[in-house]
């Protein structure tokens, strides 16, 4: 009876790898990300090509489609807008998970900051650079708590400040691409 117990539950698990397995590799070269798995190129959506935006409108958007291009690979992340400028936070980036969860965020610090953001069908060319200015980091904590942690109260804010000062979060700034690349 107990044997019969284990194989079922080995059988039920070998299914389930398989089945995550299979579903990460398809996904892999999707126009973009699924809910759960990374995909590949962003392609359908025009390409932006014209002044700085307004990025105000991503206060709208609960998340964005972030490809990196070396590996070429697609996730969905958070956005905020502050001063006219536009971020992106990486969270866990001391973690072991964070490691291997984030990866993309490692790439880009090790010299890899091309990437195509797609927010509400278009595509921006963009490049990622690293904040740690304080004063930067308090506008854009104010953000993040407003938009993903139900208000900016100071703790808040606080918080994340703490840990983008440790090393826990990075915060990214989509600048436009440099001419230089």
């Amino acid at each position: 009876m107990l044997r019969g117990v284990l194989q079922a539950v080995g059988l039920f698990a070998l299914l389930l790898v398989l089945t995550i397995i299979t579903l990460k590799l398809k996904n892999q070269n999707a126009d973009g990300p699924s809910v759960l798995f990374p995909g590949g190129a962003l392609m359908s959506g025009e390409l932006y090509d014209g002044p700085e935006p307004d990025w105000s409108f991503t206060d709208e958007l609960f998340f964005i489609e972030l490809q990196t291009d070396d590996p070429v690979s697609s996730r969905r992340i958070f956005v905020m807008e502050s001063d006219g400028k536009v971020y992106v936070p990486s969270g866990y980036m001391r973690s072991f998970l964070g490691r291997l969860w984030k990866e993309w965020a490692f790439r880009v610090e090790e010299g890899s900051p091309l990437v195509v953001a797609r927010m509400n069908g278009t595509r921006y060319e963009r490049e990622l650079v690293r904040v740690d200015d304080p004063v930067i980091i308090e506008g854009v904590a104010q953000k993040l708590a407003t938009k993903y942690m139900g208000g900016a109260s100071p703790e808040a804010v606080a918080e994340i400040g703490t840990s983008v000062a440790d090393g826990d979060t990075w915060i990214f700034e989509m600048k436009p691409r440099s001419e230089q690349r």
